[in-house]
């Protein structure tokens, strides 16, 4: 009863999650499998940012009930947001379900399953832990081992957040904001480093409220800009990206880090969420339009060659043709080069959710549809320009759909794939010609 197998839905904050509890897994002597059917134990990482994930991970979860129904020695359970949100409702869902663990409880999973495969455990005993846990933010450190192999990582510097936005369910699922200390964060991006990794992306969210309040500012910087310097300088990294800021947390020192550090990639997530400021209001987002496309302007002076995206919602309640049109005027005027956008969808216990959603569904749907559309327009634009210059990628291996290739990522966050079947360029900075441009990647060639 020792092979488990982790199925993740969400944030990369989840897939960091996934892969400490795998490691801690193994360090406890179970094996983590890549196939649900051999499993002896299928956990399930979840969200609760939209009901759409908690949809698709409750119909797994049913799924494997089923399974359990034929055989009782089968362990599956609920981790992460979702688990923390929806709580002991869970077992009212799923009464067979064996464990539920919340967003501040993912380190006690390997002890949770130790009881749970106790040969005297009754079989109708379940596991269900909530409560907040002091420092599990520091809890999230272990990385699979997987050598050169292994490019790029995820770093968790925080867990939690203190902003209060109307539609949002992540105070209620993560919690306050929790800080690890730089020297923790630094100490293990240099043991990544050590194992070959040239990548990191750090995550918090909102990853630039780091250690607000808690760290000391220290010569007028924030303590996340002291953490970026400090990681900036480590031997044998290659880049730094992080995810997701908070447009308000963009102070000037933050900007600056553009221009004065090397390794910080030319690439900004700023999530906007709507173009117009009454539902900006309603979102309770604290800044505006202007302020907005304030910073924008700043973050280009500092480097011209920025890219960014972005995140909106459509459909928010109260949204009228004008408001929907003002987010089609922002979305021209900054020219997103990549962004994400979404339905809006009530969640529990928010402000929003006692808002009348008087949008429809259909009008919901063709806002998105338009929305989606100008998107991916202005992304293979932002692409299409990249053709004939030349991109500095850095390696991350073999491509998945063509083993005669290899891929990488230009600094400007476009996935690059590019002949060659030399291993020994993975984890390398190299310069590739630019040739084509789809929808999804960069095609080129090395530049001799």
């Amino acid at each position: 009863m020792n092979r488990v197998f982790i199925r993740t839905y969400g944030c990369q904050m989840n897939e960091r999650d996934s892969e400490a509890v795998a490691c801690k897994l193994q360090a406890r002597g179970y094996e983590i499998v890549n196939r649900e059917e051999i499993a002896d134990v299928v956990l399930l990482n979840t969200c609760s940012v939209r009901e759409q994930a908690e949809r698709k991970a409750i119909g797994k979860a049913h799924q494997l009930a089923n399974r359990k129904k034929k055989d009782q020695k089968f362990i599956f359970g609920i981790m992460g947001c979702m688990a923390q949100n929806r709580g002991e409702e869970l077992l009212d869902i799923l009464p067979d379900i064996d464990l539920v663990v919340g967003t501040q409880k993912f380190h006690r999973v390997p002890e949770h399953l130790d009881f749970l495969n106790q040969t005297d455990q009754p079989a109708s005993q379940n596991v269900v832990d909530l409560n907040e846990e002091e420092s599990s933010q520091n809890e999230i450190r272990e990385h699979f081992d997987t050598g050169k192999n292994k490019v790029t990582a995820f770093v968790s510097i925080m867990q939690g957040c203190n902003m209060r936005c109307s539609f949002c369910i992540v105070p209620k699922t993560r919690g306050k904001e929790r800080y690890r200390s730089i020297e923790s964060i630094v100490e293990e991006v240099e043991q990544l480093v050590e194992k070959g990794v040239s990548e990191v992306t750090l995550l918090g969210q909102i990853v630039n409220a780091y250690g607000r309040g808690s760290i000391p500012r220290i010569n007028g910087k924030s303590p996340f800009v002291q953490l970026l310097e400090k990681i900036n300088s480590i031997d044998g990294l290659s880049r730094i990206r992080f995810t997701s800021p908070h447009p308000t947390s963009f102070g000037d020192d933050l900007i600056e880090c553009y221009a004065s550090l090397s390794k910080v990639c030319e690439y900004a997530h700023l999530p906007m969420q709507s173009g117009s400021d009454r539902i900006l209001k309603l979102m309770r987002r604290r800044y505006n339009i202007e302020k907005y496309l304030n910073l924008v302007e700043r973050i280009r002076d500092v480097r011209p060659s920025m890219s960014f995206s972005s995140d909106f919602i459509v459909g928010f309640p109260g949204e009228t043709d004008v408001d929907f049109q003002k987010t089609m005027e922002l979305i021209n005027e900054v020219k997103f080069d990549e962004s994400f956008s979404f339905i809006y969808s009530p969640r529990p216990n928010t402000t929003a959710s006692d808002m009348a959603d008087d949008v429809t569904k259909d009008e919901k749907k063709k806002r998105l549809n338009i929305l989606q559309d100008r998107l991916n327009q202005l992304s293979f634009g932002f692409s299409r320009k990249k053709v004939g210059s030349i991109q500095n990628c850095l390696v991350y291996g073999q491509s998945k759909r063509d083993p005669g290739q290899l891929q990488g990522r230009t600094i400007c966050n476009r996935i690059v794939n590019f002949p060659s079947n030399d291993i020994d360029l993975v984890g390398r900075l190299i310069n590739i010609n630019i040739k084509e441009a789809l929808p999804n990647c960069l095609r080129g060639n090395i530049h001799n």
